[in-house]
């Protein structure tokens, strides 16, 4: 009998133009999906984003119906002097009146714990030292230090709320970090407000210069309640978004400054001002240092604001600081535009002032920035937004023709947006 056995069937795999074409269209769904998932991921930031904005306009409104008005911005303590400190009046002792708007509002976005420590005395300092600075032992003096001082706990202390998911920006040279900011309207001018009570400050011209250049939701070191806000709580920017500096020298986050071209206003010791006001955004966001080949940083050897500190300069490193370049925008230059600070020389002195400047609010988001409107409603301005003439200088004490006080803003709907009261008419849809 003949049995007769199958053949065996030789095992087939897989050959190598079918894999390489397997692994092709891997790449290829890789390709197009991976753009969609970082898509996903900066919406879900941007909207947490949002939230916290949503929370700190809920936060202001919260406190204007406990206390009848606004969070001051720069307020706190001083020594009835205002100087610069000595051995007996250190900074230690007081915080300069150079508190942001933050401070006062910690009880009301859920950081009351934070709170009861700048408002009490405080013993601790985050070097472990035993003793406070200078001839300042602990405990840290109620509402604290002025908030250049690293040592203090608090303004070191990290606040989610004040945080932008889409923002990298950690550690030091930055204390804590905010990527929120008040808005003080459409001028530099003043930009740092005047003191009540200091025997140096107490001129009628300089009350003067604040009251002409700050027309924004918030006035340094001034009151405000929202029946000042004559335009309508929709119609006025309360607090703009603003990206925290990572030491790039980009220039959305690293002011230029020191630049006689850039907006300056210079003073006599006396507290007069010279006349007339100079500068226009235009000078900061065409600036020859600009590096042409990279359009959002600056050139290497830019002049960069006080040199020897410029941390205290760069945006969004101190949410406890009100000094402008800190936690505050206007709305001169549109969002994402270049940032200067102002400079004025008293005559006979070595002192610049570097206190404002042209500060549009930025973001890590793609083509625009949030922006808080005094009713409580977040909204997404794009860069391209309508902004006037911006070879115009901003309004201001002995300013003329455009730049005349009480005149509309020369800013377009940018600037009208960031003006509480200047009457203009909002008619389009932003």
């Amino acid at each position: 009998m003949n049995i007769s056995w199958p053949s065996p069937r030789t095992a087939r795999g897989f050959t190598l133009v079918e894999l390489l074409v397997v692994i092709a269209i891997i790449g290829v769904l890789v390709g197009l999906l991976l753009p969609a998932v970082q898509a996903a991921r900066e919406a879900a930031r941007r909207m947490s984003c949002s939230n916290n904005f949503k929370q700190i306009g809920l936060a202001v409104h919260n406190y204007h119906s406990a206390y009848q008005q606004m969070p001051t911005h720069m307020s706190g303590t001083d020594d009835g002097r205002m100087g610069a400190g000595s051995a007996t009046h250190p900074r230690n002792y007081y915080n300069g009146q150079r508190h942001s708007i933050f401070v006062g509002m910690l009880p009301f976005f859920e950081a009351q714990s934070l709170w009861e420590q700048i408002s009490n005395s405080l013993v601790g300092r985050t070097d472990g030292a035993t003793t406070g600075l200078g001839s300042v032992a602990n405990p840290w003096v109620p509402f604290g230090p002025t908030p250049d001082k690293i040592q203090y706990p608090p303004y070191v202390t990290q606040i989610p709320t004040l945080r932008c998911p889409s923002d990298p920006g950690v550690g030091l040279p930055a204390f804590g970090r905010t990527n929120y900011a008040a808005c003080l309207g459409d001028s530099p001018f003043r930009g740092a407000g005047g003191y009540a009570n200091n025997s140096m400050n107490r001129t009628a011209e300089r009350a003067q210069s604040v009251q002409a250049g700050q027309r924004g939701a918030f006035v340094p070191r001034k009151k405000m309640r929202f029946r000042d806000i004559l335009d309508g709580l929709s119609n006025t920017i309360m607090s703009g978004e603003i990206a925290t500096d990572l030491g790039d020298k980009d220039i959305r986050t690293d002011p230029l400054g020191n630049n006689p071209n850039v907006t300056l206003q210079a003073e006599l010791s006396s507290g007069t001002l010279l006349n007339p006001p100079t500068g226009s955004p235009s000078e900061c966001s065409r600036n020859a240092a600009i590096d042409p080949v990279r359009p959002q940083f600056w050139i290497a050897g830019a002049i960069r604001p006080m040199s020897n500190v410029s941390a205290l300069t760069l945006r969004g490193f101190r949410w406890a600081s009100g000094q402008p370049q800190m936690s505050t925008i206007n709305t001169m230059a549109p969002p994402n535009s270049a940032t200067c600070t102002t400079k004025g020389n008293e005559p006979g002195t070595n002192w610049v002032y570097n206190r404002s400047g042209v500060l549009p609010p930025s973001s890590r988001h793609q083509g625009g920035c949030h922006v808080l409107m005094g009713d409580g409603a977040v909204k997404f301005i794009t860069d391209s937004i309508e902004a006037g003439d911006q070879t115009v200088t901003p309004v201001a004490l002995r300013g003329t023709g455009k730049s005349a006080p009480g005149s509309v803003s020369p800013y377009g709907l940018w600037g009208a947006l960031g003006t509480r009261a200047s009457k203009e008419t909002i008619e389009e849809e932003f």
